[in-house]
């Protein structure tokens, strides 16, 4: 801690908490990986248009770590998760209510609002409070095949796939709980998960976090401690996500990637020749530059988008 002698004590606490949450959620994810085999994934490599870029095959210094919400799954996990416990009589209609309302805001403003996203984690954690973590575990296995199989975006997914081909783990990187992003994470036949550590005594959720959500630089601590547990190389890594709250994880790797941008990313990933893919609207987006070390290694956003994704479900 004498590295942050320099900040203030408000300051001091939150970086504080911010790598404590990023070492819990490092330390989460390395456990789950080495404590069962990762399946084989059935997705389909990258198609006609979806050749994507990624780092030198059999390169075991990288590795690509992958925002969730609009980056990999269109619209916000968390809400999925929620209707799943709905429909399981967890919680009230009106807790229903304020999950669709958080949702809506998500995609249609196209903007993570920090206010929004803590209140629906404390009524995350009021849920399950006093659950049993395996019992959450096995519930988000049968709401990921209800509620996130058909949201997870083809270009993404085949993203992540081109990163496996190559040898490279591929890692989850989410606000959303540890274990939900875990499910998501091996049901992709991703690597792990790295996200928000709950704290449960002997298997049992006490309605606490260890530290604070994984959002924003605590991301970034999260990926720079399971970088240096697995002696990863994070300027032949690459980073993905749509959410500017992800710039300080971008700004660690060698190889960041703008996927369906909101306007700041956009806007920082031009300023930075980042390279960007945008899916909302089933086109792959025209590159951003080429980063320098290229040849080294290797939500939904305003109304135009949420028609785009209307027309498509119908």
């Amino acid at each position: 801690m004498a590295a942050l002698g320099w900040l203030t004590p408000r300051r001091r606490s939150a970086t504080a908490r911010s790598v404590l949450a990023g070492e819990a959620s490092a330390e989460a994810a390395r456990k789950s990986s080495q404590e069962q085999e990762v399946e084989e994934t059935s997705a389909p490599g990258p198609g006609p248009g979806e050749e994507p870029e990624f780092p030198v095959l059999g390169d075991d210094k990288a590795a690509a770590f992958f925002d969730l919400d609009n980056t990999v799954m269109q619209g916000a996990s968390l809400f999925h998760f929620g209707r799943g416990l709905y429909k399981r009589k967890f919680f009230e209609t009106r807790d229903l209510a304020r999950f669709a309302w958080q949702q809506a805001w998500f995609r249609l403003a196209g903007i993570e609002d920090p206010e929004h996203m803590q209140e629906a984690r404390d009524s995350a954690l009021s849920i399950v409070q006093g659950h049993r973590v395996s019992e959450l575990m096995s519930i988000g296995e049968e709401i990921y095949d209800e509620y996130m199989a058909e949201r997870i975006w083809p270009g993404t997914r085949a993203l992540a796939q081109a990163h496996l081909d190559a040898g490279q783990k591929v890692w989850l990187v989410t606000a959303a709980p540890v274990e939900i992003a875990q499910v998501i994470a091996r049901r992709l036949g991703l690597t792990g998960a790295l996200g928000t550590v709950a704290e449960s005594v002997d298997g049992v959720y006490t309605g606490k976090l260890v530290g604070e959500p994984l959002h924003g630089p605590a991301k970034a601590e999260a990926v720079r401690a399971l970088a240096s547990a697995e002696g990863l190389d994070l300027s032949r890594c690459a980073a993905y996500s749509d959410s500017h709250n992800d710039i300080p994880m971008l700004s660690l790797v060698g190889h960041p990637y703008a996927i369906n941008p909101d306007t700041k990313l956009r806007k920082h990933a031009r300023q930075l020749d980042w390279r960007l893919r945008d899916y909302r609207t089933g086109r792959k987006a025209a590159k951003v530059g080429i980063p320098a070390a290229a040849g080294v290694g290797a939500v939904a956003g305003g109304t135009a988008a949420a028609i785009a994704l209307h027309r498509r479900r119908r």
